[in-house]
């Protein structure tokens, strides 16, 4: 299972580009992170002093003088330095998590913002994942690395000065050996990068999985399913666990490489400063003080392997989130709302509009030209696939016309600011979707601001005020996950009073009564026929019922506009419209 997102370019991301994101998300932070960066390199300091001041112990003691001194100083040393460093590991790791919040803030507004043919060739779970998970890894290489790679390097370089004041010969040998096992770390750190992607990319997997599975939950169950997606999603994780245990693998060979390398050196400076002692080359003091130097390179050189470690798994989650951001967006107006309600009802022309999906798939639109007039019901017929559902689309400029135009009160759509366009319009969508939360939620979901008296209203005219009095809890009920404890009638009852609600100047209904049982769909066409007296509404309807009521009615074939006219003008003179209307139930044409 892939996604549009999963290309070839994941691998691909320039270096510096990787780097300049990076520093997009770090910029915010630097104050914090440099406070950071003084008290680790200040604990890194009295780090230093310690093997300095057990030189001086081991010469007072061979000189037969007090120590209590000295281990005083040591031993402040420790704590202090203990102390320094713990606070600045606080304010590092607290910066870490401003990150990823930023991160996800940032992330999180871009994606709602997309446009409509972006969402429907991407998984919405590898996009959930890029927010919950990728941004994740920002924590580290942000704060952390950026630190280690500043105080390790510092106090690397530090050490390695003064163990060359103490023996510029031992810090040869130490050196050659660090330098020999440092390139073989430099290998390992391409396949930390690459194993950290896949993995990355299979818990997207993961995500996209379960996110098919719990959406269609009924029909895996009606359909015996559970074994096989168990089975999916079971082996996304196992590839997200074996990518990951292959990158724990080469961090693992990286940081073992740090142990590796001192021994090797202690074991080379142990054998050949004894020698410079015996030959008196060099005093027994400098030789411990150096090996305690030794081993306090340990540290930095951790730091400096963690840091470069960090980035390659960092890296490869901004691949990932940089991809997600470069998905177009439909950019926000600075025009202001107009107020639902706050004009008289929008006229609409399709003026010669030709639309196809993508380049590749064949048009759904050719040549399409109408006019709805404000005010009044237009309802739109034909097969299935003659494009009728898609008309919406273009008014709401889910998608962009390929060709003609779009006239919305006399103006392109593609010149209206997008939120003044939309909040002119209610729209009822085929499936009639419910949110998860509450039933007051879902129906002031387009309307925040309405208050009590009107939800009452509209609760009266979509027929849903016996419900809400039969519900324990009332409009506070929770609907469950996409409206789960409502039937499909209800749901479609909630979709048209949310819709209702905002008092639109245009309204679209798409196949909105299609799931109501035949009560309920005589009193909402009803309400749909008074709403039609005050505003401008346009109906894609299958039911003769619904088609009959219509002002006019636009009859679709193969994406083309066919005829025009009255139910009885076009049972006399179109031949398709008359089969479908002698169906009683124009889907079944």
């Amino acid at each position: 299972m892939t996604t549009a997102l999963e290309t070839p370019a994941a691998s691909g991301v320039p270096t510096r580009q990787v780097w300049r994101a990076l520093y997009t998300h770090f910029r915010p932070h630097r104050a914090a992170v440099a406070f950071g960066a003084v008290l680790a390199l200040i604990g890194a300091a009295s780090g230093l002093a310690q093997p300095l001041a057990a030189k001086a112990l081991v010469d007072r003691l061979g000189h037969d003088e007090p120590i209590a001194s000295i281990l005083l100083v040591l031993t402040a040393l420790v704590v202090f330095g203990t102390a320094v460093e713990a606070l600045g590991s606080y304010v590092l790791e607290r910066t870490a998590e401003s990150v990823v919040l930023a991160a996800r803030r940032s992330l999180i507004g871009r994606l709602l913002r997309l446009r409509l043919p972006e969402v429907e060739k991407t998984q919405p779970g590898d996009l959930m994942s890029r927010i919950t998970s990728d941004t994740t890894l920002l924590r580290a290489v942000t704060t952390q690395s950026v630190v280690s790679a500043a105080t390790g390097g510092l106090s690397f370089v530090a050490t390695l000065v003064l163990m060359g004041f103490m023996d510029p010969v031992l810090l040869g040998v130490t050196v050659g050996v660090i330098v020999l096992i440092g390139g073989a770390v430099a290998v390992l750190m391409p396949r930390i990068a690459a194993a950290t992607r896949r993995s990355q990319e299979a818990v997207g997997r993961i995500s996209t999985v379960l996110e098919r599975a719990f959406g269609a939950f009924r029909t895996i169950k009606a359909s015996g399913a559970e074994a096989r997606e168990t089975a999916v999603v079971d082996e996304a994780a196992r590839d997200a666990w074996r990518h990951g245990v292959k990158s724990a693998k080469w961090q693992s060979l990286a940081g073992s490489s740090i142990g590796l390398a001192v021994q090797v050196s202690f074991l080379a400076v142990l054998g050949i400063g004894g020698a410079r002692v015996a030959s008196g080359a060099t005093s027994i003091s400098s030789l411990i003080a150096f090996l305690l130097f030794l081993f306090y390179l340990i540290e930095p050189i951790s730091k400096l392997v963690e840091a470069a470690t960090q980035f390659q798994v960092g890296s490869a989650a901004v691949a990932r989130i940089l991809e997600a951001e470069a998905l177009e967006v439909e950019e926000p107006d600075a025009g202001a709302t107009v107020p639902a309600g706050g004009a008289g009802p929008a006229s609409v022309v399709f003026d010669d509009v030709s639309f196809r999906y993508r380049d590749e798939l064949p048009a759904v639109h050719r040549g399409v030209s109408f006019e709805v007039p404000g005010r009044g019901m237009t309802a739109f017929v034909g097969p299935s696939g003659a494009g009728k559902t898609t008309l919406f689309g273009l008014i709401e400029r889910f998608y962009e016309a390929t060709g003609g135009r779009v006239l919305v009160d006399g103006r392109d759509v593609r010149e209206w600011p997008l939120a003044e366009l939309r909040a002119s319009i209610g729209y009822v969508e085929q499936d009639a979707p419910v949110l998860s939360g509450t039933l007051r939620e879902n129906l002031t979901f387009a309307a925040p601001d309405a208050d009590e008296e009107e939800i009452r209203r509209v609760l009266v005219r979509a027929r849903l005020d016996a419900l809400v009095e039969r519900l324990p809890e009332g409009l506070e009920t929770v609907v469950g996950h996409r409206g789960s404890k409502l039937s499909g009638g209800e749901r479609q009852r909630v979709a048209i009073a949310r819709a209702l609600l905002r008092r639109p100047r245009l309204l679209l209904l798409d196949e909105a009564t299609s799931q109501l049982d035949a009560v309920n769909e005589l009193a909402l066409r009803d309400v749909v026929a008074e709403v039609a007296r005050e505003t401008t509404v346009l109906v894609v309807a299958h039911r003769l019922s619904t088609v009959t009521l219509a002002d006019r009615i636009v009859v679709m074939e193969a994406g083309r506009v066919r005829a025009v006219g009255t139910h009885a003008e076009l049972v006399e003179g179109d031949e398709l419209y008359g089969e479908l209307a002698a169906t009683q139930f124009l889907a079944t044409a």
